[in-house]
């Protein structure tokens, strides 16, 4: 795989996401004994197979240079946006075949910070790059800084999870559509679970990350709907795992009977469920993505339910849409102006063949 990126990542999700349908590991020994090792993936759920596709081919567009250098920046390094960066290498290696070189930045802080993010873009500013790629931290802090780039002439798209505020002047933007419904989605599975009655808490995220209030929103009037159902907490843990752990005792000392937790990010539900392990709590949770521990989680049954979104699809076709942005093309034939990606609720059945899916790896 090529790397022409400068990359500041966390854990990689395991490269062997693609690789696994079946690998072939050869070596010798110094007898010269054929050591060659063969694995095969085992039956996978029709809802496994279809939440995240990893056979994506380029389209037909001819890109109009044989270089681009784009400028990416994220909320927050983290092994979420590791899977992203998958997508976008194996775009990076196709257009290379092609004989185009796409070299980029891919870079984020490692405490998720709105003001952070404004200050990389005021000095990228000071760069010469095809495109600017933002995944925006904060949509009212950062949509005005990107209203401003685009006036000033720079091409800029967001990606991933987190698009600008409507109305914003960004070209177009690859991701998560829908953060709402998914935190709508994984509410009402919870409150089908509880029979609709029972306390709840909400662990958003990071305050102002559009994808994280969102899915909060959802939860929110799902909950609302439902007369025995109460939110009794809304804490935001910042993208971490120790902070949602910590919220998350908090939460159970106030509420002892508490029923139910509703996660929006990846992080939170490995720290809620830790808590909820720790204190021997029965409290149900719903929770995001395909972080390594919730998968266990949810296979022990600690975790209710996941929705898991498709990071490599998201990270290849942005990549795509940036070499169109960089070309001068506007939405519309060649791309729309917003690319929808996935989200696939998965339950405990499903756990085992996710992991393995992803990981390369039994649970």
């Amino acid at each position: 795989m090529l790397f022409c990126v400068k990359k500041s990542r966390g854990n990689v999700f395991a490269l062997s996401v693609s690789i696994i349908l079946a690998i072939t590991l050869t070596g010798c020994s110094g007898d010269g004994v054929d050591q060659t090792v063969h694995y095969e993936k085992a039956e996978t759920s029709s809802t496994v197979n279809s939440a995240v596709n990893f056979s994506h081919k380029l389209d037909s567009y001819e890109p109009e240079k044989t270089s681009y250098n784009f400028y990416f920046t994220y909320k927050i390094v983290h092994p979420w946006w590791d899977a992203v960066a998958l997508g976008m290498e194996e775009a990076q290696r196709q257009f290379l075949e092609k004989g185009i070189t796409v070299s980029y930045e891919y870079l984020a802080p490692e405490t998720a910070s709105a003001e952070d993010q404004k200050e990389r873009l005021a000095q990228v500013k000071k760069e010469d790059y095809d495109l600017i790629g933002v995944d925006v931290a904060d949509e009212k802090i950062i949509s005005p800084v990107l209203d401003e780039m685009v006036d000033e002439g720079f091409k800029v798209m967001t990606f991933s999870s987190s698009d600008a505020a409507k109305g914003c002047k960004r070209i177009a933007y690859v991701g998560n559509t829908h953060n709402y419904q998914d935190g709508a989605d994984l509410t009402q599975a919870l409150c089908e679970k509880l029979d609709y009655r029972g306390k709840v808490a909400i662990l958003v995220g990071s305050k102002g990350a559009p994808c994280h209030e969102d899915r909060a929103r959802g939860a929110k009037d799902t909950v609302a709907k439902y007369p025995d159902m109460e939110i009794v907490a809304v804490e935001y843990d910042m993208d971490s795992v120790e902070n949602a752990y910590n919220l998350t005792l908090d939460i159970l000392d106030d509420n002892p009977g508490l029923d139910g937790i509703i996660c929006c990010n990846m992080s939170n539900p490995v720290g809620a469920a830790r808590a909820i392990s720790e204190r021997g709590s029965d409290t149900i949770i719903v929770g995001m993505d395909h972080d390594k521990e919730a998968l266990r989680y949810l296979n022990d049954g600690k975790i209710y339910c996941l929705g898991v979104q498709d990071c490599f699809s998201i990270g290849f076709d942005t990549l795509q849409v940036a070499v169109k942005i960089a070309d001068g093309k506007q939405p519309g034939d060649l791309y729309p102006e917003k690319t929808n990606e996935i989200t696939t609720i998965i339950y405990q059945e499903d756990a085992a063949s996710m992991f393995e899916l992803l990981y390369g790896d039994i649970l």
